[in-house]
This record gives C-alpha cells, sequence and structure tokens, in this order.
C-alpha cells in the first residue's frame, strides 16, 4: 500500500504520508533507536522541522522535561503538526495530539521516515542537509523559515 522507500529525485505524493504510521520495521533502526532514545530521536526531528532554529539537544532536553511530567506528547505533537503543513499531509490516523501520547514510538519513527523519504536527513542536522542540498544543486524537499541558516 505505501512504498517501503522514496528516492530523493521521486518525490513521496504531495499530501500522502509515504509510510504508515504502524510500518515502524520498514527501518529497524530507526526504530530501535527511537524506542530506546526517544527525546533523541525527537531532537533531531525537531531541528530538522524548525530549520536549525532550536538545536538538537535543546529540543531533546525539552521533550524530556516534559515527558517526566507527562506532557511531552503535546509538545512532539506540535511538531507533527509542522511537519503535516510542510508536506500537506492529511491528520490521520486521528489528532496529531491523540497519535503522540498513544504511540510515541510509532509517531516518531513515521515522521523520521517521512523527512527520510523526502530527501532529508534528520541525523546530520538541518545546517548539514541545506550543504548536502546546494553541493548537490538540489531544490530542498522542504521550505522552511530559515533555509540560509
Amino acid at each position: 500500500m505505501y512504498p517501503k522507500e522514496a528516492s530523493p529525485q521521486k518525490q513521496p505524493p504531495k499530501g500522502q504520508w509515504s509510510t504508515g504510521l504502524f510500518d515502524c520495521w520498514d527501518d529497524p533502526s530507526n526504530c530501535c533507536f527511537t524506542c530506546f532514545c526517544p527525546c533523541i530521536a525527537f531532537g533531531h526531528i525537531a531541528e530538522t522541522i524548525d530549520g536549525g532554529t532550536i538545536s538538537r539537544t535543546a529540543a531533546s532536553c525539552i521533550y524530556y522535561a516534559l515527558c517526566a511530567v507527562g506532557c511531552g506528547g503535546l509538545y512532539a505533537s506540535t511538531y507533527r503538526t509542522k511537519l503535516r503543513r510542510l508536506f500537506s499531509l492529511p491528520e490521520e490516523p486521528c489528532g496529531d495530539w491523540l497519535v503522540h501520547c498513544c504511540c510515541c514510538v510509532c509517531s516518531l519513527t513515521q515522521e523520521y521516515r517521512e523527512l527520510k523519504n523526502r530527501g532529508v536527513d534528520p541525523t546530520i542536522g538541518w545546517e548539514a542537509n541545506v550543504e548536502k542540498w546546494n553541493r548537490e544543486g538540489m531544490t530542498p524537499p522542504m521550505v522552511a523559515p530559515n533555509m540560509a541558516r
């Protein structure tokens, strides 16, 4: 039903998720990493989605602190909403906050896969992605407020 992998040259259709919420094992290493280190995985995603305006370390620490008081899902859901807006993705299978509160690891792995399938590598950070796109002469697959940062 969903393509397992998409190259940066062949982007997934705008308005559709490239993988499903429960396709965690499409990328086993990311799934395991996110399961054991969700704060770090979230930091990678947040820095990328925010175009480098927040560092992965700061985002990870904020997420960790909010998880400690039971609000991590609400914070992470704001980044899912931003990701959906960047790529015009539907809010499915339910609201962003509910997806994060009930299926934290699944939602983080899906967001990571979505970025990766659209030509973005969350693990290298925003600046390194911009340098990579410039070096390859590519148009960035996503437009963020601080593209030139």
